[in-house]
């Protein structure tokens, strides 16, 4: 299976010529104005459709209300909606059915614990983003650089579809995908100059050290128990 890769919080054509330059699969455009990363609608209108066509667009919100989403849907027209909040099993869901769009969830890591919402959530989104848990005074729930110990989805279901997330970079996703075998990373911070402000090297480095992991990934993923 291809690797699936995902640059998010893109705010100029810039940052998006460059992901679809490097080879990247999708762009996120965060919508939630604490975030750095957060463009207005209008703007956000503009850069999907630079990408609608060559970049699957995913439209990232934290705890939106239906009319949020209404106007989200209607400006981006995203292929994915991602949650990034503190949804509910039966908010996914949801979204789904009134949107018709496949859903990615994200859900904060930080102790093996935290992998016992998996399967509710598992059973109504299109994918699990697993990112770092923020710590308790954080703004916003991602984006924050953080990473994970990726070891605790070792007795991940090996059906799952899953996104990993969480302080990745040009330097260590290949050691992620080593450990973890992700079948699709995301990356937002890892791949910045400033909070917000894309590099489009690191956006070429990152989908090169990521493709490279992947096609090594037989012979060099470690066993699992």
């Amino acid at each position: 299976m291809t690797l699936v890769i995902k640059i998010c919080g893109l705010k100029t054509s810039e940052a998006v010529e460059a992901a679809a330059a490097a080879g990247a699969d999708m762009v996120g455009l965060v919508v939630f104005p604490p975030s750095p990363r957060h463009v207005d609608l209008a703007h956000g209108r503009s850069l999907a459709a630079l990408a609608t066509g060559r970049l699957q667009v995913v439209a990232l919100t934290v705890d939106a209300d239906d009319a949020l989403l209404d106007d989200i849907v209607a400006a981006l027209d995203p292929d994915w909606l991602q949650l990034h909040g503190k949804e509910t099993p039966e908010r996914v869901a949801a979204v789904k059915a009134r949107f018709g769009r496949p859903v990615m969830k994200a859900l904060g890591i930080a102790a093996a614990a935290d992998l016992a919402r998996v399967p509710a959530y598992a059973a109504v989104a299109d994918r699990i983003l697993f990112d770092a848990r923020p710590p308790k005074d954080a703004t916003r729930p991602g984006g924050l650089g953080r990473a994970f110990d990726w070891d605790l989805l070792d007795d991940l279901d090996p059906g799952l579809g899953y996104m990993l997330s969480g302080g990745l970079d040009p330097a260590n996703v290949a050691e992620a995908l080593r450990i973890t075998r992700a079948p699709a990373v995301d990356v937002s911070s890892g791949v910045e100059r400033a909070p917000g402000d894309k590099d489009p090297q690191k956006i070429a480095e990152f989908v090169r050290a990521a493709r490279a992991a992947a096609a090594a990934a037989p012979a060099v993923a470690r066993p699992r128990a």
